[in-house]
């Protein structure tokens, strides 16, 4: 059976090469994902190795028995070395000819969920591994993994822009086209009903090299790029410049002398979240509500110039207000609606081994700024197996759902779909301080 040619499927508002104001040669993002053992650290490992970007002494230092164990090169932790699997998020840094790579290699536990979550969080692509020797790819519409199911609804969630299945040891089954074009069969039929839109659906092997970073013509019927070749051509996420600015206060440095406008008064340091940044600009002071004219614009090494989103700042105000780290400075008149937002609607992807119920009361981070939150109602919860919705009075463990969120303390909210900065909130255990679940504004 023939699978498509076509490497890059049809996506509405897809990041890929050629689509106009994205840019294809900012250092892009990424962040492997799906279930346990699908062989992420070994993709990593093997784009690292054939895009030549690992020294002699390191290949040295991941030999087993006179084999090379390409996992080795991303799982840095004793007990990931000691158990064979991925814990913690590892960050691995290359770079080809056409542009740099930034490489978040997630676990595949239900236990380590959260970690995965962290990194697709700021990740402009996700290549979610299929192994298909755990799948019966005989059938026409092999039964998906629960972790690749959940997988990738979260990086959807989270906005990823550019969502990549690698189906991965392929050279291990017997009839390697044939599992392919039926693997494939049922990540669109899912992904169709999920609502997910793919930027492509590539067959790798991660441990012999076939289609990662050279493509393999005709193996498995397929005539596309290698992984690698498609990740060259994915656009990095746009900063948000087109939305009033918006500006969580991260530090604030007072009476400082570095600048000749400050006369004294503080700078408050950050990162924007959206917008452009001017001297001049009116701005409001969330949650106090009070406003002034920005004076001055300080860039990463305290130089005066206007700064746009996704750059860190420094902030001079015209007059003397209560700014506090945690506060937001925003553009006046261009977020009137958030003012007042004390109630919302989320949807919740649960980590913590201790359910989700309603009534409990956590700690919510927006920004840098800390607001207690109480789960008023679950809506519904999401079936990851039919994405069916069904009533529920508690999320358990990796669990994902819809509830109504009640603030202490009013947020600069906006929904997650227009501003993922603005539109995030991560619930932590008031007792146990532990990272309970990521919340994003509907």
């Amino acid at each position: 059976m023939s699978t498509p040619t076509s490497t890059l499927l049809e996506k509405p508002g897809s990041a890929v090469a050629g689509d106009a104001g994205q840019d294809t040669r900012a250092a892009l993002r990424f962040v492997t994902c799906g279930s346990v053992d699908d062989g992420k650290s070994t993709l990593i490992g093997r784009l690292l190795v054939d895009s030549k970007t690992v020294l002699q002494d390191q290949l040295a230092g991941v030999q087993r028995g006179g084999q090379t164990d390409l996992a080795l090169l991303t799982d840095g932790l004793q007990a990931e070395r000691e158990q064979g699997i991925t814990i913690d998020v590892a960050y691995r840094y290359f770079n080809t000819v056409a542009r740099k790579f930034i490489i978040a290699d997630a676990p595949g536990h239900e236990q380590y969920t959260r970690n995965m979550v962290t990194a697709a969080s700021s990740a402009d692509a996700a290549v979610v591994l299929v192994d298909a020797t755990k799948l019966d790819w005989k059938s026409p519409l092999p039964e998906l993994l629960p972790q690749t199911r959940r997988h990738s609804l979260l990086v959807n969630l989270l906005r990823v822009p550019a969502i990549v299945f690698a189906v991965n040891k392929l050279d291990a089954v017997d009839d390697p086209a044939l599992a392919f074009a039926h693997i494939s069969q049922a990540l669109q039929r899912f992904t169709a009903d999920a609502g997910i839109a793919v930027t492509a659906i590539v067959p790798v092997s991660a441990l012999v090299g076939y289609n990662v970073v050279d493509a393999q013509p005709g193996w498995c019927d397929y005539a596309g790029q290698s992984l690698l070749q498609i990740l060259e051509q994915v656009s990095a996420t746009p900063a948000d410049v087109a939305s009033p600015f918006a500006f969580p206060v991260q530090w604030v440095e007072k009476f400082s002398s570095s600048s000749v406008t400050s006369q004294g008064r503080r700078i408050f340091w950050g990162r924007i979240a959206s917008g452009l940044l001017k001297p001049g600009q009116p701005v409001t002071v969330l949650p106090s509500g009070k406003t002034a004219l920005v004076a001055e614009v300080l860039d990463h090494a305290r130089q005066p110039r206007d700064v746009a989103a996704g750059h860190s700042a420094g902030i001079i105000l015209d007059r003397e207000l209560d700014v506090s780290r945690g506060d937001w400075l925003m553009a006046s008149g261009g977020f009137d609606s958030t003012s007042g937002a004390k109630t919302l609607a989320a949807t919740v992807a649960w980590m913590d081994e201790e359910p989700l119920v309603p009534g409990r009361l956590y700690w919510a981070l927006h920004g840098h700024r800390w607001v207690k939150a109480k789960v008023t109602r679950i809506v519904h919860q999401i079936d990851i197996n039919t994405l069916q919705t069904h009533d529920a009075t508690r999320l358990e463990a990796n669990a994902i759902g819809v509830v109504e969120l009640s603030l202490l303390e009013p947020i600069a909210a906006l929904p997650y779909l227009e501003s993922r900065v603005l539109g995030s909130l991560v619930l932590v255990d008031t007792a146990s301080h532990k990272t309970s679940g990521a919340a994003l504004v509907l």
